[in-house]
């Protein structure tokens, strides 16, 4: 039997509000975003997780602690957030303005990680973890989950720029007849049309 696989975003921080790309900055929760993981415990009672992994960066960490699984939970370096090098803590308008096409997703972070990076830090984390069963839980960030989604449905990661992920929300990945499929995507606490104009 094939593990479930939870993908699990951190709550709210200022940049995730400003907009700016938050790599390796290791930045808190706001006090909405305490309150958005707060809602996790709730919305992940009846799930019993077998193995539990965690960015080691405090929004990950916080989202994690605050939704009653930390002390399970394994820190692993893999699932730490794509790290935009360069473009860290810019948002993208002020990144288009020198690359007026930069998508993350195919062209990378400029003297940061590249799509290839990426894909080989996906790849090397879903390997290990592909021998397990029963629920697994992945508190991580929104891009390098997005890219990890594309590479568990063998897709290349230019792919995850099709998959938006909001603050605190649940995603879970799985198997149908041994075929990886996509169960659920970002189900969160409520759908607000503000989530969306962040898209434009």
């Amino acid at each position: 039997m094939k593990a479930s696989i939870y993908l699990i975003r951190h709550g709210q921080t200022l940049w995730s509000v400003s907009g700016q790309q938050t790599g390796r900055t290791d930045l808190d929760l706001t006090l909405e975003g305490q309150k958005e993981a707060k809602t996790l415990i709730a919305r992940l009672k009846e799930i019993y997780f077998t193995h539990i992994f965690c960015s080691p960066l405090k929004r990950a960490m916080e989202t994690c602690r605050l939704a009653g699984l930390f002390d399970h939970a394994i820190l692993d370096q893999r699932l730490r957030e794509w790290d935009y090098g360069r473009y860290e803590g810019l948002t993208k308008q002020e990144i288009r303005t020198q690359n007026p096409h930069w998508n993350i997703f195919s062209d990378g972070a400029l003297g940061g990680e590249s799509v290839q990076d990426i894909k080989n830090r996906a790849d090397e984390f879903l390997d290990s973890i592909s021998n397990l069963e029963g629920n697994i839980a992945l508190f991580s960030h929104g891009h390098f989950l997005r890219a990890l989604a594309a590479r568990f449905l063998k897709l290349p990661v230019e792919n995850g720029k099709l998959f938006y992920l909001s603050t605190a929300s649940i995603s879970i990945l799985g198997y149908e007849q041994q075929n990886p499929i996509m169960r659920l995507w970002n189900q969160g606490m409520a759908c607000h049309l503000s989530e969306y104009q962040k898209l434009q």
